[in-house]
């Protein structure tokens, strides 16, 4: 195997992504009375991104976005006080990454105040919060006077205050305006109810003119929030579960990138709502799993290797490398037998391929392979 050289590192920004799933046990105004509630039990948001953004243009997503020096400012201790505030914030231990490979990343993100008054944890958990509000319209907040610690069960978003538009706007134009926000709704952020999940290195290829260090997080609402796409980054959104995004991704109905077909894929694990928020609670102090997909340009197609997998190189030369073989793809996976890989064989149909042991508490994607009746 081969690889092409690029000569400038890139860098990554650091960034947050939430995954929100919101229980279904009826249909709901949004949702066309025929449809009937989805076989999990749950369904997920994806908003789409529109087609004159930079990044990932026209692709549907988990709302989320690049961290700011607002989320890390000191000027939110006064709204968490008196419940709730360094070290832990009423979170337990701080969690860790356990990625070997790229430690540390290499962020290059002059956004993010590193000296801030709140640690990682706690900021990325804000600008997820703000991102769902920017974006979607949907806020995760809880009152100040809650009860310190995590509720229960599933939370509910707040309902959206007069005035959302012009809020929104201020928040857009300058992030600041988010902790006002809560001050002027006398709530913080829900950050309790904001599980780790994932985090995702963007993989170098050609095209790439963004790379994004993006903690991923799982937000389990008791039902389905009313979104307002802000018709600026997003102009649609759907609540759809695992198996109808997936199909809707085969269909050409969507588009998902890699990591969020992954995601979707590996939320396909969970039989119910109850099932996936008990599964959240289960594994708080795991942590996240840092990961750097390595692409492989086949002779037909395109494969994402990740961490496990036996062609995956811990080789800092791949941080700006693309893995090249003139065989074709079917050759390669007839090859090997520790798989851990997404395969690209067009835009609308991915494969996935996993035969390693999930680690750390966490579940893996089971096989997902599709029939070539898609292509």
């Amino acid at each position: 195997m081969s690889s092409s050289l690029r000569p400038v590192p890139s860098r990554w920004r650091r960034a947050a992504s939430i995954v929100l799933a919101a229980g279904w046990t009826r249909p709901e105004t949004a949702t066309p009375p025929s449809r009937p509630p989805p076989a999990e039990g749950f369904r997920l948001l994806l908003l789409q991104r529109s087609p004159h953004q930079g990044f990932m243009p026209g692709a549907h997503v988990f709302p989320g976005g690049v961290l700011d020096a607002a989320d890390r400012s000191a000027d939110w201790l006064g709204l968490f006080a008196p419940h709730h505030g360094p070290p832990g914030f009423g979170l337990g231990p701080a969690p860790f990454s356990r990625a070997a490979f790229p430690s540390p990343p290499d962020t290059g993100d002059s956004n993010a105040d590193n000296t801030g008054a709140l640690p990682e944890d706690v900021a990325f958990r804000i600008c997820a919060v703000r991102e769902a509000f920017e974006e979607a319209g949907v806020l995760l907040l809880r009152p100040r006077t809650s009860p310190p610690g995590p509720a229960p069960g599933p939370g509910l978003a707040l309902e959206p205050p007069p005035g959302l538009a012009a809020w929104r706007a201020r928040v857009r134009r300058d992030p600041r305006h988010f902790l006002r926000l809560c001050a002027h709704l006398d709530c913080t952020p829900d950050i309790w109810a904001l599980h780790n999940w994932s985090a995702w290195l963007t993989p170098f290829s050609r095209s790439a003119t963004r790379r994004f260090d993006t903690a991923f997080f799982l937000c389990c609402l008791r039902e389905p929030p009313p979104v307002y796409p802000d018709s600026a980054e997003v102009v649609g959104y759907q609540w759809s579960s695992p198996s109808e995004t997936t199909e809707s991704f085969l269909s050409k109905e969507i588009w998902l990138a890699p990591p969020q077909f992954y995601e979707v894929r590996r939320l396909a694990n969970f039989a119910s709502f109850s099932d996936l928020h008990k599964f959240c609670l289960g594994r708080a102090l795991e942590g996240l799993e840092r990961w750097l997909p390595i692409i492989l340009l086949t002779a037909d197609g395109m494969v994402h290797l990740l961490p496990g997998d036996e062609l995956y190189l811990e080789d800092s030369d791949f941080l700006e490398n693309l893995m090249s073989t003139e065989k074709k793809t079917e050759e390669i996976m007839k090859e090997g037998k520790q798989f851990h890989r997404i395969v690209i064989h067009n835009r609308h149909l991915y494969d996935i391929h996993v035969t390693v042991q999930s680690k750390h508490k966490h579940v893996y994607p089971k096989n997902s392979v599709v029939s070539k009746s898609h292509l």
